[in-house]
């Protein structure tokens, strides 16, 4: 697996050979069992050149009309293949039982013929999963998105295999956060591979974030569920949009906005990571814990602490 040392004045190596040279010391890192999550900054340097204004005047009027805006590049080739061999180390079958995941799933679907990578606490495992949700140019842009300081709620992980890909049915995100109050949420999906519609990019239906919320349905179910709770009015409304994105290219979603993703029909895989923040000061809607085996924060408590980390623009 490829990392890189943590930041140094003597350190010499860049690009492909540091990836080599590093992977004895990314794999002692999870075999120390290290819990990520007590680290509230960067522990390498791999994301330490970014700085680029990814959103626009205009691209924040588009995201307030559309509930989404797209095509923003935050990924370098480097910064894509460490994500990418860490993210195959990670899906080995040893990962499963990991307690510090919140959920992991080696196949979500219940159609043994496809298949859905999906598991969050990444960050709490592998350093490039932990360092991109410190990525200055992500920060920027969420915090303009969101109009305040964010923290991170949770990351998210997905792979849809080449061939085989299961779908992501059509939802909204706050559907699955309810447990959290008041709406203030953003996602970020960023791209590992090109995501295009043969191998399964994320569609979205614009203008739905304006719906309410509509009941939830099973992600990597039916794909077309949710067609049976729209009212006429939002049923003639529904026009998916496709996502296509170069890999290392992201998009931004309002927790409202209806979306989901078909099967992947190719034959190369589509992998990607999700950032989802809050804006600080949501609060606990529960009484139980927000994510597995995380403690409880009381309902009407704010959100923060050492698995919800406050995330700013370093200079």
């Amino acid at each position: 697996m490829a990392n890189h040392l943590p930041p140094s004045d003597n350190s010499i190596l860049d690009g492909w050979v540091a990836i080599f040279f590093l992977y004895e010391f990314s794999v002692m890192l999870h075999e120390m069992d290290d819990d990520l999550s007590v680290f509230h900054r960067p522990l390498t340097e791999l994301f330490s050149g970014s700085r680029r204004g990814l959103v626009t005047e205009h691209d924040q009027d588009f995201f307030e009309a559309n509930g989404y805006v797209y095509g923003m590049r935050l990924l370098d080739d480097t910064q894509m293949e460490v994500l990418r061999e860490e993210l195959e180390v990670m899906m080995q079958p040893r990962f499963a039982s990991d307690l510090r995941f919140y959920e992991y799933n080696s196949n979500e679907s219940a159609d043994p013929s496809r298949r859905l990578f999906h598991a969050l606490g990444a960050w709490r495992v592998s350093t490039a999963f932990h360092d991109i949700i410190f990525d200055p140019s992500f920060i920027g842009a969420a915090t303009l998105l969101l109009g305040g300081p964010i923290r991170l709620w949770h990351d998210q992980v997905f792979v849809k295999p080449a061939l085989d890909g299961a779908v992501v049915a059509w939802h909204q995100d706050y559907s699955y956060w309810t447990r959290t109050k008041p709406i203030g949420h953003l996602t970020c999906w960023i791209g590992l591979d090109d995501s295009t519609v043969e191998n399964g990019c994320v569609h979205y239906v614009p203008g739905s974030h304006h719906w309410g919320l509509l009941p939830r349905t099973d992600l990597a179910g039916d794909m077309d569920a949710v067609l049976s709770v729209l009212t006429a009015e939002q049923r003639d409304a529904f026009k998916p949009v496709p996502i296509e994105l170069k890999a290392g290219e992201v998009s931004f979603h309002h927790p409202m906005m209806l979306h989901g993703s078909y099967e992947n029909r190719s034959d190369r895989p589509r992998r990607a990571v999700v950032i989802n923040v809050l804006l600080d000061g949501i609060e606990s809607d529960t009484n139980d814990p927000l994510l597995g085996g995380v403690p409880v924060i009381s309902r009407g408590e704010k959100i923060e602490g050492r698995f919800f980390p406050l995330l700013t623009e370093t200079a």
